[in-house]
């Protein structure tokens, strides 16, 4: 945390250091607020292998028929993980390359209500050889609800019923709900989402180890990367990594006045992470009128947009910035005899040495503009990795919001929109109130 130093006190290190070792404590011994839903703490260590081979039974089914194309329904947590791993860990131009893929395209849905977006994921599936793997608890949240109505009215139109059975699979509850309900009807193979971890902390349980089995990536690597970093962010130490970003960030929010945190990343691969990493924090923190209001952005692309604004705008801003240590790819820059372009002085150097110079000249040009530097750093980017990075950020988002003082597992703010929504729709038992809504607008 070297790139907050400048700004904030060594006492108030060590108060903050003291009130998340607090809260450490209150999460390990399962004592806090919502302590019913820290099911997503252990899940490194103990997801059975079972799990992942049926996982792989599907991918290897699925692949003997043919599917090149997986719709996977869900919103909020029950897609961000798995779109973050399949993005970070895909290549950039998978979708344009003329070589065959081994492992089928995966598409989502679900996560919005736009016409257009479903219309034309049917131009797509028409084409397609399509399977489907729907998300959801309890089978009524609206947007994958009425995505998965129309993939599976196409499904068993196009193959008929009995296949459809074969080509559907739900992550559903163990027990109840109106998917559950479908899946035992119907006989769609199903996995379940416990009710001790809520979504947004889901990615290493079924709803993001099936997408990630099925894309092609080594999820037993990714367990592996969490497992350590379970073991290390346990530790009621000073050292422990979690503890010192939980800390820091609300040392400055609480003391400084730095309301708004801006995850950055200097690699478009993760631009998922940071939509990930925004509703982790953002419905975890953001409650009882608390909370540091997450954003993200890829630099050095944002640079020439959001960067004037970082650098000289409201001094209420911290940057958390992911470094990759190491690309996975090599592209030398060359000489040329005119150059007219100026950039023989970068003649022999790699793309991503360029890359790593912008990172320190814009920590130091931020820092000196008044944005304190929190930093993460991962040697590359990989299912190992990834999955460090996973469960760091799970575990520091439970202790920052103890520290903050509220329910790090609840998201009760999220249902005033569902029941506006469902008043104007008409929805029985919802007259009264859109009556009254509609005299409003």
């Amino acid at each position: 945390m070297g790139g907050c130093s400048s700004f904030v006190k060594d006492a108030e290190v060590k108060e903050y250091t003291a009130k998340a070792l607090e809260a450490l404590k209150v999460l390990e011994d399962e004592s806090g607020a919502g302590n019913d839903f820290l099911g997503w703490k252990h899940l490194p260590t103990q997801t059975p292998e079972s799990l992942i081979t049926d996982c792989e039974a599907i991918r290897d089914d699925w692949k003997g028929k043919g599917v090149d194309l997986v719709v996977v329904i869900g919103i909020g947590g029950s897609y961000l993980g798995a779109k973050c791993a399949l993005e970070a860990l895909s290549h950039n131009f998978s979708k344009q390359l003329s070589t065959k893929k081994d492992a089928p395209e995966i598409v989502f849905a679900g996560n919005n209500l736009s016409e257009e977006y479903i219309s034309e994921l049917m131009d797509l599936v028409q084409e397609r050889n399509v399977a489907c793997v729907v998300i959801s608890k309890s089978g009524t949240t609206t947007e994958p609800a009425v995505a998965f109505r129309i993939i599976k009215q196409y499904i068993e139109t196009r193959y008929g019923k009995a296949e459809a059975a074969n080509r559907i699979v739900a992550v559903t509850d163990a027990k109840r709900g109106a998917l559950k309900s479908l899946s035992t009807q119907e006989g769609y193979r199903t996995f379940v989402i416990e009710d001790n971890v809520g979504g947004r902390f889901s990615v290493l349980t079924p709803v993001g180890i099936l997408p990630i089995v099925l894309g092609g990536f080594d999820i037993r690597a990714m367990l592996k990367g969490a497992a350590e970093m379970e073991a290390a962010c346990a530790v009621a130490s000073e050292e422990n990594p979690a503890l010192q970003y939980a800390a820091m960030r609300n040392l400055l929010y609480a003391e400084y006045g730095k309301k708004i945190e801006i995850l950055v990343s200097f690699n478009p691969k993760f631009q998922y992470l940071g939509e990930w990493w925004k509703q982790l924090y953002g419905e975890s923190e953001g409650k009882d009128g608390k909370g540091i209001f997450p954003a993200s952005v890829l630099f050095t692309t944002d640079l020439h947009s959001m960067g004037q604004y970082i650098q000289d705008g409201e001094r209420m801003l911290m940057e958390t910035v992911v470094t990759v240590e190491k690309a996975s790819r090599s592209v030398i820059i060359k000489s040329d005899e005119q150059n007219l372009d100026g950039l023989n002085f970068l003649a022999g150097k790699h793309v991503e040495e360029c890359n790593a110079m912008a990172e320190l000249g814009t920590k130091l040009a931020h820092i000196d503009g008044g944005v304190p530097q929190l930093g993460v750093s991962v040697e590359k980017i990989d299912e190992y990795n990834l999955g460090q990075l996973f469960y760091f950020f799970e575990k520091a988002c439970g202790i920052s919001a103890y520290i903050l003082g509220v329910n790090p597992f609840n998201q009760p703010g999220v249902e005033a929109y569902k029941k506006n929504m469902f008043a104007l729709l008409n929805k029985p038992g919802y007259e009264a109130q859109g009556e009254e809504l509609r005299k409003r607008l």
